[in-house]
């Protein structure tokens, strides 16, 4: 069961990544990839916000939202892949996108955290 909760979050998640991101692109348009960043802001916090929660057991919201859903709606790949496309055409860009992008999703995580608390 624990498979199929993973498999339909992912699938879920994966989908809300690509929609949010290409929202973001159409309403605020710029080379930097603004999309991705809020995409692992929000995943962080809202993970923080269930792990918060549920620390303690893995039940079926943790299986489903926190490994499936946000599991793919967060994208590493895509963050780090950007990360390169910004290093080709401006060091100083990257570098403040990379800073952004762990700063404020650690902070995210953390407020996420403690809230549910």
């Amino acid at each position: 069961m624990n498979i199929l909760l993973i498999g339909l979050g992912g699938f879920l998640g994966a989908i809300s990544r690509y929609l949010l991101n290409e929202l973001v692109i159409k309403y605020i348009p710029t080379n930097f990839p603004t999309g991705i960043l809020i995409v692992n802001i929000l995943g962080c916090l809202f993970v923080g916000l269930v792990l918060g929660n549920s620390m303690i057991s893995k039940d079926q919201l943790y299986y489903f939202f926190a490994v499936g859903f946000l599991g793919s709606f967060t994208t590493m790949s895509a963050f780090s892949y950007q990360a390169i496309e910004l290093f080709n055409t401006n060091i100083l860009i990257a570098c403040s996108y990379i800073i952004l992008t762990l700063t404020l999703t650690i902070l995210a995580t953390y407020i996420g955290i403690n809230f549910s608390k």
